[in-house]
C-alpha cells in the first residue's frame, strides 16, 4: 500500500533565479527560490497556510505555473502531490497547459498524448526521452506516485535540471522549505503591485534607448496587457484563485512597464531616436 503524501508542490522554471525573482513576487504567496541546475530555478511554496475550502493543489499549481510562464517568458513545470494523487503541469506562454496525473499507488490516469506534447514543448529527445516518458504511463505495481514523479525528473535531468539535496517530490512542505533554507534559498514575498513593477520602471528610466522603449508598438503592447490583466485579476479574486490572480497581476505589472517605456520614449528629454 502506498504511503499517504501530505499536500506539497515544487515549481520549476527554465530560467535563472535572477529572471524568476521579480515574477515570483507576483504569485502573492511566500515562496523560497533557488537554482535547480543549469538554466533552471525551483520555487518551494508553503502549504501550511492552505485554508479549508481552498482550490485543490493541482488547480492552484496550474495557475501558478501559467503565471510564471507568462511572466518569465519561459516554460514552467508544476509538480504536485497529495494523499490521493500526484502529477505535473507544464505551462508555456499562453498555450493550453499540458499535464498528467497518477493515483497515489501509481496508477496512470492521464492520456499518452500529453506526454508526447510535454516532450515536444521542452524539445526532449523524440526517441529516448519519449520512450522513458511513455513508460511512466504504463501500469507498474512497483511504482507509486512518488516514484513516477522521480522518474519524470530523471528524464528532465537531461535538460539540466538538478534539484538541491533534500528537495524532492513527496516530501512534506515544511521539510522541503527547511532543506532549501539550509542551502541558501531566498524568501520571496508579495511586495505590492507598485513595488513589484518598480524594477521594470527603473530600467526604463535608466535606458530609454532600449529596444522595448523605442518600439513603436510599446503603447499597444502595454494596453493589451492591461486589458487582459485587469479582468483576469478580478476573475481570480472572485474565484479566490491565487494562480489566476497572479497571472493577472503579472500582466498588469508588465503592461505598466510597457506604458512607462512609451512615456519615456515620448518625453522631450528622452534619448530614443524617433522613427
Amino acid at each position: 500500500m502506498p504511503v499517504a503524501l501530505a499536500p506539497g508542490a515544487l515549481l520549476l522554471c527554465r530560467a535563472e533565479p535572477a529572471v524568476v525573482r521579480p515574477v515570483a513576487q507576483l504569485l502573492r504567496e511566500p515562496v523560497l527560490l533557488t537554482a535547480a541546475g543549469e538554466g533552471w530555478s525551483v520555487l518551494i511554496p508553503s502549504y501550511e497556510r492552505r485554508r479549508a475550502g481552498a482550490d485543490p493543489v493541482d488547480q492552484v499549481l496550474t495557475g501558478w505555473a501559467g503565471a510564471l510562464a507568462i511572466g518569465a517568458g519561459r516554460p514552467a513545470i508544476a509538480l504536485w502531490w497529495d494523499d490521493a494523487h500526484a502529477g505535473y503541469t507544464l505551462a508555456a506562454g499562453f498555450r493550453r497547459p499540458v499535464g498528467y496525473v497518477w493515483l497515489a499507488d501509481g496508477t496512470p490516469l492521464g492520456e499518452d498524448e500529453a506526454m508526447r506534447t510535454f516532450a515536444a514543448r521542452l524539445a526532449l529527445d523524440p526517441v529516448h526521452d519519449v520512450a522513458a516518458l511513455d513508460a511512466l504511463t504504463r501500469p507498474d505495481p512497483a511504482a507509486d506516485a512518488r516514484v513516477r514523479l522521480l522518474g519524470l525528473l530523471a528524464v528532465l535531468a537531461r535538460t539540466g535540471i538538478h534539484l538541491p539535496d533534500g528537495i524532492a517530490p513527496g516530501e512534506p512542505a515544511d521539510e522541503l522549505r527547511a532543506a532549501a533554507l539550509e542551502q541558501g534559498a531566498e524568501t520571496i514575498e508579495w511586495p505590492g503591485l507598485r513595488d513589484a513593477a518598480r524594477p521594470g520602471l527603473a530600467a526604463a528610466e535608466a535606458d530609454p534607448v532600449s529596444p522595448a522603449a523605442c518600439a513603436p508598438w510599446a503603447r499597444l503592447v502595454g494596453g493589451a496587457q492591461l486589458a487582459v490583466g485587469l479582468p483576469l485579476t478580478a476573475f481570480g479574486l472572485a474565484r479566490r484563485s491565487g494562480g489566476w490572480t497572479a497571472a493577472g497581476a503579472i500582466l498588469i505589472a508588465q503592461g505598466a512597464v510597457s506604458l512607462a517605456y512609451d512615456r519615456v520614449r515620448a518625453h522631450p528629454g528622452g534619448r530614443c531616436p524617433r522613427d
